[in-house]
């Protein structure tokens, strides 16, 4: 080994290691990162998920209308569109007054949740399927299967599973 090789790798291991050390583990079972915010695993699997395409939020993706004792309260779901329940991975529909519609939101392309309701379709946003709001059926692809419908009624103005 020549005297050259030797200095040069402990130069590599010298600057290498503090790198490495800024973004590894205290021992705790949580990472740090250089600007000493900690972040358990669990933590990091989470927030990786929650910056998925399908968490989206859209103009009629229902976060705190959630009716009470239903689903979402009528009022809420536009005639002639939707509300995605996103917690429940469900999306209701009006196509008409009065006429309430609710399937999973959960496109069968895929599995993404769907991302929004407008045109008289639930669109995915992962891969552009459409759905039918009247009754899931697939409008465009590349889904091929229509989304589920779930049995609801309306209750004192809430939308509610049967």
């Amino acid at each position: 080994m020549h005297r050259r090789s030797v200095l040069g790798g402990a130069a590599a291991v010298g600057l290498g290691l503090p790198l490495l050390a800024a973004c590894g583990s205290d021992g705790s079972g949580e990472a740090t990162d250089p600007s000493g915010a900690t972040e358990s695993p669990t933590e990091s699997a989470t927030a990786s998920a929650s910056e998925s395409p399908t968490k989206e939020a859209t103009p009629h993706e229902s976060t705190s209308s959630q009716a009470a004792d239903g689903l979402v309260a009528t009022a809420d779901v536009p005639v002639g569109g939707g509300t995605i329940l996103t917690a429940e991975k469900l999306v209701v529909t009006q196509p008409s007054k009065g006429d309430f519609k609710c399937f999973t939101a959960v496109c069968t392309h895929q599995g993404c949740v769907v991302s929004s309701v407008s045109d008289g379709t639930i669109n995915c946003g992962c891969h552009g399927s459409q759905f039918s709001i009247e009754d899931g059926s697939v409008v465009t692809g590349p889904a091929t299967s229509a989304l589920s419908a779930v049995d609801v009624s309306v209750d004192s103005g809430s939308v509610v599973e049967s």
